[in-house]
């Protein structure tokens, strides 16, 4: 019989890719999910839930060996108002506690692994300084909402389970997440660096992602948090001239003002000028090879294949 595991926020990009990257692997998945959705594989089994109701099916936890948690609203989907920020944080917490509640009220579970998603927006706007995860927390929103996340997640330990979180920098997808906000500017011609430009922008291949999260899943020695992002850390002005190159573009633009992007974006232009940069020492400690650790190859994997 093969391994169970219960993926919340399974239909998103990165939940996607990872369940399929399983079942090729031979697990059988349960998903939870809001939209009333089956699947036709028969190792992918759909159970119904609503955070903001509490309501949750509690045969989705029937024969699960292990919880991937990625559930959570959209960072920077919507502007910052009062109710997004409740929103953005009840989304990642109270998802988490109403599976843990279950696993309390079930006498007979099976369950001994949680991975759970976090963010390099753990540490905040931190300059130059390199950040490993014993760094302490930023002080801004983005930090408070990862830091209630993981503490959330951790209280796994009272029910005796390994928890290991992974603080993903920026995944690179040709479809969803980040790039192709990015690349829009670029492709129409106008490639400029953000802000300074100088910020330190995490990174990592889906693929390298999907792969860590399943190596996290299977080494039982790994514990605790680990930085998700490419050994290659680089600024803005990087990111976005390595960009301008793979599109053939002239780099002849000045930056684009960080009080511009303030004024078009608000708050959320917190997330394009915070300075991250991270160690993956950690993890690669562990023995984690990753199959890209330049910028350029990485890129242009993921926007010609």
């Amino acid at each position: 019989m093969s391994q169970t595991i219960l993926i919340t926020g399974a239909t998103g990009m990165l939940g996607n890719a990872l369940t399929q990257a399983l079942v090729s692997k031979g697990y059988t998945i349960n998903q939870l999910s809001r939209k009333n959705t089956t699947s036709t594989d028969p190792d992918i089994k759909t159970f119904s839930w609503d955070v903001y109701a509490g309501d949750i099916d509690p045969h989705c936890i029937e024969n699960v060996k292990a919880i991937i948690h990625l559930a959570g609203e959209n960072i920077a989907a919507r502007p910052w108002t009062k109710k997004r920020k409740f929103d953005l944080v009840e989304s990642r917490t109270k998802s988490i506690y109403m599976i843990y509640d279950l696993l309390r009220k079930s006498k007979d579970h099976h369950v001994k692994t949680i991975v759970s998603a976090s963010a390099v927006g753990f540490y905040g706007d931190r300059g130059n300084t390199l950040l490993t995860e014993t760094s302490i927390a930023g002080t801004d929103f983005l930090s408070d909402v990862t830091v209630q996340w993981e503490r959330a997640v951790d209280t796994g330990n009272l029910l005796n389970l390994r928890v290991v979180k992974l603080r993903s920098g920026i995944v690179l997808d040709k479809k969803e997440g980040a790039l192709p906000q990015l690349i829009k500017p670029v492709k129409l011609g106008f490639p400029a660096a953000l802000g300074s430009g100088n910020q330190w922008m995490p990174w990592i291949h889906l693929s390298d992602a999907v792969n860590m999260y399943i190596y996290a899943l299977e080494n039982e020695n790994m514990e605790g948090a680990y930085n998700m992002a490419s050994p290659q850390v680089v600024t803005n002005e990087m990111f976005m001239q390595t960009l301008a190159g793979i599109y053939h573009k002239k780099w002849r633009l000045p930056n684009v003002p960080a009080i511009t992007l303030r004024i078009l974006l608000g708050k959320l232009s917190e997330m394009l000028l915070m300075s991250t940069r991270t160690s993956s020492d950690k993890i690669l400690a562990t023995g984690f090879k990753f199959q890209f650790t330049d910028l350029k190859e990485a890129l242009e994997d993921v926007l010609h294949k």
